[in-house]
């Protein structure tokens, strides 16, 4: 199992695949990586040599920003929308979906599981609710 930039990269996986494992590393940009290391992107990823990981890992860190540093300036971007008050930073801040979608249905995955919020039709549940609050 070949562990690229702090990744582990699964085993009998195509190297096109496996390298999209990698946090900022879409299809795009491993089929551009193997074409620029002229490695063959229908190798599996356990078929790889030292020699090989190694240059991935050299020009993945050379080229792109990728895992670590690319969560930090994401989680960045996030808390400077958020520090100046900013429309998008507000809907972060409240776990809302940030650009435009309707929320009245779906945006389940942003908001949560639904929490339900009404009346308690069985009477004893009624009562009960009615002296917790007091």
């Amino acid at each position: 199992m070949p562990r690229i930039l702090g990744v582990d990269l699964p085993n009998n996986k195509r190297l096109d695949v496996g390298l999209r494992y990698i946090h900022g590393i879409g299809p795009t940009r491993a089929s551009d990586v193997c074409k620029v290391l002229r490695i063959d992107p229908e190798m599996k990823t356990n078929q790889l040599a030292d020699a090989d990981v190694a240059r991935i890992a050299q020009h993945l860190q050379e080229n792109y920003t990728v895992e670590g540093d690319l969560r930090r300036q994401t989680a960045q971007d996030v808390r400077r929308l958020v520090s100046i008050k900013c429309y998008r930073g507000s809907r972060h801040q409240r776990g809302l979906p940030a650009h435009g979608q309707r929320t009245q249905t779906n945006a389940r995955t942003h908001k949560g599981s639904k929490k339900t919020v009404g009346a308690i039709r069985d009477r004893a549940a009624r009562k009960q609710a009615r002296t917790e609050a007091k």
